[in-house]
């Protein structure tokens, strides 16, 4: 388990790596909107916000790029601090406002699906996206939601119950 000052050592470890290598390679400049610890989360998690003029170069097409980076900066930060922690990277809280709409878009479909009675499949999506449509879904009654597929083609089936 890690404690406060491990968390710490993290966030200026990952802060250090992230603005050398955006600022040399891409030629961005960033800033640390905000780091979160502790308080919400498990000291095994390190939640990192950057703050960066140009996002959609660091955060790609439906997020991947900032996934692999992620992906990236925590396997060379466990090799440097030699702790085992999650790293939760997010940039111009893309994520958060991601997942903020995937909770709306769930509540909305189960209620049309509540009332409709009728099945609705969605899109091919991530591991990452098809668990906030499920976390969500599971608080309903009325509804119920299954994937279905394999790899990139691993879909959400919404029902009535």
């Amino acid at each position: 388990m890690l404690d406060h000052n491990d968390v710490q050592k993290i966030e200026k470890e990952a802060i250090k790596f992230f603005q050398t290598a955006t600022i040399s390679i891409l030629k961005i400049e960033t800033s640390i909107k905000e780091t979160v610890n502790g308080a919400e989360n498990s000291c095994e998690v390190v939640d990192l916000n950057i703050d960066i003029s140009d996002p959609q170069i660091l955060i790609g097409e439906k997020g991947q790029t900032l996934f692999e980076i992620q992906k990236l900066l925590k396997i060379i930060l466990n090799k440097k601090i030699k702790k085992v922690f999650y790293l939760n990277l997010d940039i111009n809280s893309y994520k958060k406002k991601k997942e903020d709409y995937l909770k709306e878009f769930a509540k909305s479909l189960a209620d049309e699906i509540s009332v409709n009675s009728k099945e609705k499949i969605l899109p091919p999506m991530s591991s990452y996206e098809r668990k906030i449509i499920h976390t969500e879904i599971s608080k309903r009654s009325d509804v119920f939601a299954e994937s279905f597929g394999e790899g990139l083609e691993r879909r959400i089936k919404i029902r009535p119950k």
